[in-house]
């Protein structure tokens, strides 16, 4: 078991996420945000791994504007080596990484544009994860976007993009994750069955939409979408529901006391865990705490 945390690291000085304005983008300006931005993540998975935190999500806005019409410049090519380099360090120290594109990446929508756009999006970080030399244990991670009135329909013309439009370095590291709202388990069970894609299992999403499954049966139907070799092991989100706010809303800080029974009810299961919480690598070190504790790590 890997555990980490997602894209800001709130201890260390840097960020890896600075980008700028739509309308003051030039190359110059992109070139040093994008170098900044590197040069804090190297940082970042340092940390990580001084910290034994070796699951880690990448964030969107490494490179600002990558998947927009105004950047024409060939940065794949400028930055090759600094994102070499990084891979290097990442497979040196097996590190899990992944990629959540923002909730405008909806491949089911019924607007041909935000279809092409969202492609696009994914076509973008999938490249950084190429750029780093990762394997395909290093996935993408989307929802299963929206119902639009016919939830069948809407399956039915997401893998219809899946199979028709997605590039096949996109295909070979996505995975959609069961929301909080309208796609259960079951549901991207049913997009699994048609196009392949691992299922990433959020915890507390399950809690809110589910069709009776108990959470280790909820764990092992996700951790059976996923092909050892291909894919790696079961990647899930894990969070706790915050007090008195709207259902599905992230907890500040970690319930070591819950994690632990969370660990505890799927013991003997193999996966990797990015907590979802506001506090980030504050939470992330208890929990590694607590999953030694119970011989998880």
């Amino acid at each position: 078991m890997k555990i980490g945390y997602p894209c800001i690291n709130q201890t260390l000085d840097c960020s890896s996420s600075r980008t700028f304005r739509l309308a003051s983008y030039s190359e110059q300006r992109l070139i040093e945000t994008v170098s900044q931005n590197l040069a804090c993540l190297q940082r970042i998975l340092e940390y990580n791994v001084a910290n034994g935190l070796l699951f880690f999500r990448l964030t969107s806005d490494l490179v600002p504007f990558a998947s927009h019409e105004i950047n024409q410049y060939n940065w794949q090519q400028h930055f090759k080596p600094q994102f070499r380099e990084l891979g290097n360090y990442i497979k040196q120290h097996q590190l899990r990484i992944s990629m959540h594109p923002d909730q405008f990446v909806v491949l089911n929508s019924p607007n041909p544009q935000t279809v092409k756009n969202s492609i696009a999006e994914l076509a973008y970080q999938g490249s950084v994860l190429d750029l780093m030399e990762l394997d395909t244990t290093a996935k993408l991670q989307i929802h299963g976007g929206g119902a639009y009135g016919d939830k069948g329909s809407a399956i039915a013309r997401f893998a219809e993009v899946y199979h028709t439009q997605l590039p096949d370095a996109v295909k070979a590291r996505l995975c959609v994750e069961n929301d909080d709202r309208t796609y259960s388990l079951l549901d991207c069970l049913r997009l699994h069955e048609l196009t392949g894609m691992p299922i990433i299992f959020d915890n507390l999403h399950h809690e809110c939409v589910n069709n009776g499954e108990p959470m280790r049966e909820a764990v092992e139907i996700a951790a059976s979408t996923w092909h050892p070799e291909r894919d790696g092991i079961l990647m899930m989100d894990y969070s706790a529901q915050a007090p008195a706010e709207r259902r599905g809303k992230h907890v500040q800080s970690i319930s070591e006391s819950l994690f632990h029974d969370f660990l505890v009810e799927t013991e003997g299961l193999d996966m990797d865990i990015m907590l979802e919480i506001k506090d980030k690598e504050a939470s992330a070190l208890k929990a590694v705490a607590v999953a030694s504790e119970l011989g998880r790590l």
